[in-house]
C-alpha cells in the first residue's frame, strides 16, 4: 500500500488524489463521447460538469464533518485538514445540488444531462475506490476468508495492520465499474428521460447498504443503521420514485414525432390552399373561353349556295 505516492520537501502526493483526478478525467472522457449521441451539447456538459465537480467536493466535506462533528467539536485542530476527510454520498448529493444550480443558470434540461452524467458519475466512484484501497480507508472487517487483505505495518496505512481483512474498497471498485457498464447499456435501451438516473439510485444505494454490513471503520449512525444505510434507504426510495414518474412519461421519440406532426399538417393543409386556388383562379378563364364563339360560327362559307363547277372534259 503507498498512501502518499511521493513527496517534494513538505508537499506530499496521495494515491487516493490521483485515483480521483483519474476518475473525474475518464468521467469528463466518457461524458463528450457519449453527448452527440442523445443530441446533447458537450461543451455545455462540461460546464454543468464542473458545477456537479465543486458540488460534489463541498457536499463530500460537508457531510463528513457534520458525521464527525463531536470529534471536530473536541480536537479544534481537525478544521485544519483540508485534504482529507469526505464522504461519497455527501459528494452525490453536493454533485447533484450543483448541477442543477448549473442547468437553471445556464437554462438547460436537468433530467437530460443527468442521464448523461450519471454513468461517469459510477465510473469515477469505481477508480476513487481504487484510492480508497490504497489509502486504506473504508476498511472491512476482519475475516478468517480466503478472499482478504492485510495492510502492511509502517505503510501509513489507514485500516489495521497484520490482520486479514475484507477487501471492501475491492468489492465497492468492481460494483462500480459494473454499474457504469450496466448503466450504459440501459441508456442506449431506454427512451423515457429520468430512468438512467432512476436506476443508479436503486443499484448504488443497494450496494452501498449491503457493503456497509462488511465494513469496521468508523462511520456514524442513526439508530441500529449506519449513516449511509440510513442514506442508502432514502435514496433506494427517491430512485423508486423516479423509475415510477419516468415510466409515465413518453418516449423521447414520440414526443419529437408528436411535435413534428402538427407543422407536416399545416404545410399539407397550406399546400392544398395553394392548389385550390390555383384552381379557382383557372375556372374564370375557362368561363369566360366557354363563352365566347369563334368570330366566323355564324357566318357561312362563301362558296355555301354556289353549286360546284363542272369539270371541263379536256
Amino acid at each position: 500500500m503507498r498512501p502518499i505516492l511521493f513527496s517534494i520537501g513538505n508537499l506530499h502526493f496521495y494515491s487516493y488524489g490521483l485515483m480521483i483526478a483519474i476518475g473525474i478525467l475518464a468521467a469528463f472522457w466518457v461524458m463528450e463521447r457519449r453527448a452527440p449521441r442523445y443530441g446533447l451539447d458537450k461543451d455545455m456538459g462540461f460546464t454543468l460538469g464542473i458545477f456537479a465537480v465543486v458540488g460534489g467536493v463541498v457536499g463530500a466535506k460537508l457531510l463528513y464533518i457534520l458525521v464527525e462533528l463531536p470529534n471536530f467539536i473536541a480536537d479544534p485542530s481537525l478544521w485544519k485538514n483540508v485534504g482529507e476527510g469526505f464522504v461519497i454520498y455527501g459528494g452525490i448529493l453536493g454533485g447533484l445540488a450543483g448541477g442543477l444550480l448549473g442547468c437553471r443558470i445556464k437554462k438547460q434540461s436537468f433530467v437530460r444531462y443527468f442521464d448523461l452524467f450519471i454513468p461517469s458519475v459510477a465510473l469515477a466512484q469505481g477508480f476513487g475506490r481504487l484510492g480508497c484501497f490504497f489509502a486504506g480507508c473504508c476498511y472491512g472487517r476482519q475475516t478468517d476468508s480466503w478472499f482478504h487483505i492485510v495492510f502492511p505495518e509502517g505503510a501509513g496505512s489507514l485500516a489495521p495492520a497484520g490482520v486479514p481483512l475484507i477487501p471492501t474498497q475491492l468489492i465497492s471498485s468492481a460494483a462500480n465499474f459494473l454499474h457504469f457498464f450496466v448503466l450504459v447499456w440501459f441508456a442506449r435501451r431506454s427512451k423515457k428521460p429520468g430512468q438512467v438516473g432512476g436506476l443508479y439510485l436503486i443499484l448504488y444505494s443497494i450496494g452501498r447498504f449491503l457493503i456497509e454490513l462488511l465494513r469496521n471503520d468508523p462511520r456514524g449512525n442513526v439508530g441500529f443503521l449506519s449513516t449511509s444505510q440510513f442514506i442508502s434507504a432514502l435514496i433506494f426510495t427517491v430512485g423508486v420514485l423516479v423509475m415510477i414518474l419516468s415510466s409515465r412519461q413518453k418516449p423521447q421519440e414520440e414526443k419529437k414525432e408528436e411535435t413534428e406532426e402538427p407543422a407536416a399538417k399545416e404545410s399539407e393543409t397550406a399546400g392544398e390552399e395553394i392548389e385550390s386556388g390555383a384552381e379557382e383562379a383557372q375556372k374564370p378563364e375557362e368561363e369566360e373561353t366557354a363563352g365566347e364563339e369563334p368570330e366566323d360560327a355564324g357566318q357561312e362559307p362563301e362558296d355555301a349556295g354556289k353549286k360546284p363547277e363542272r369539270a371541263e372534259t379536256p
